[in-house]
C-alpha cells in the first residue's frame, strides 16, 4: 500500500495528460500523504478530461460525514465491486488518474523501516489507477470531492514483493504484498472511459523494467506543487 508519494506541478499535470485547459483548482502539496488534498484527472460530464483536487483518502457515499476515521487512501483492486466504501463508484465509472513523480514504500528486509522511492525508469511521470467521490454534505450543499488509490497483488514480483514488513500469520508465499496500477499513457482513455471489463484488463502488477527505484531519506512534509517534473 501506499502512504506517500510526490505530485507533479499543475502545468506539467495539464500538458502531459493532454487535459487541455487551465483548471481553476485549489493548491495542493508536493509531497502528499493520506488525507491531504491531491490532484487527480478524470472526465466532466461531457466526456472531456478534467484536472480535479480532492482528499486523499475515499469519502463514500454512506458516510455521515467527511471526516471518516478509517483508512480509504488506498483499495484493493480484488475487492472493488463488492467493498460498500468503493463498490458503488467502481459501479459507477469514477475512475481516475492519479499522477506521481515518484511513490514511496517501507523496506524491512534489514529489520527496521527503510523507505524506498519508485520513479518511472523512462523518466515520465506514474499515471496510477484511481477511483473518486463526490460526497456531499446535505446540511449545507458543499461538496466534498476525494479519491483512493488501487493496489494489487504483488506476491513474487521481485520488486514489489520486496516492500512492508512480512505477516508472522501468513506463509510466507502468500503474503498478499500490494503495488499500485500504473495506467499507461496510452490506455488513459481506455480506463477513464472504458466498460468494467476494460478497466479490468488493465489491472495489472507493473514489469520490474518500469521501476527506478531505491532507498531514499525521509523527506520533511510540506512544500508545494509548483516544481516541474524531474
Amino acid at each position: 500500500m501506499c502512504n506517500r508519494y510526490v505530485s507533479p506541478g499543475q502545468a506539467d499535470i495539464e500538458r502531459f495528460f493532454e487535459i487541455g485547459r487551465r483548471n481553476p483548482v485549489m493548491p495542493w502539496p508536493a509531497e502528499l500523504y493520506p488525507r491531504a488534498p491531491g490532484p487527480f484527472v478524470r472526465l466532466d460530464r461531457e466526456g472531456r478530461r478534467e484536472l480535479a483536487v480532492g482528499r486523499w483518502g475515499l469519502i463514500p457515499h454512506f458516510a455521515k460525514s467527511p471526516d471518516i476515521r478509517y483508512s480509504t487512501n488506498n483499495a484493493r483492486s480484488e475487492e472493488l465491486a463488492e467493498k460498500p466504501t468503493y463498490r458503488t463508484a467502481w459501479a459507477r465509472g469514477q475512475r481516475c488518474i492519479i499522477p506521481a513523480v515518484s511513490f514511496d514504500e517501507p523496506n524491512w528486509e534489514t529489520g527496521r523501516n527503510v523507505w524506498w522511492r519508485f520513479r518511472r525508469a523512462d523518466g515520465e511521470p506514474w499515471g496510477l489507477a484511481g477511483l473518486w467521490n463526490a460526497w456531499i454534505d446535505r446540511a449545507t450543499g458543499e461538496i466534498h470531492e476525494s479519491y483512493t488509490m488501487l493496489t494489487i497483488n504483488a506476491d513474487g514480483h521481485p520488486l514489489m514483493g520486496r516492500m512492508h514488513k512480512l505477516d508472522p500469520a501468513l506463509p510466507p508465499d502468500a503474503q498478499d504484498k500490494r503495488s499500485v496500477i500504473p495506467i499507461e499513457r496510452a490506455n488513459v482513455e481506455t480506463w477513464l472511459a472504458g466498460s468494467t471489463e476494460d478497466a479490468r484488463a488493465l489491472m495489472r502488477v507493473p514489469a520490474v523494467e518500469m521501476f527506478e527505484a531505491g532507498p531514499v531519506a525521509a523527506a520533511p512534509r510540506g512544500g508545494n506543487a509548483s516544481s516541474p517534473l524531474g
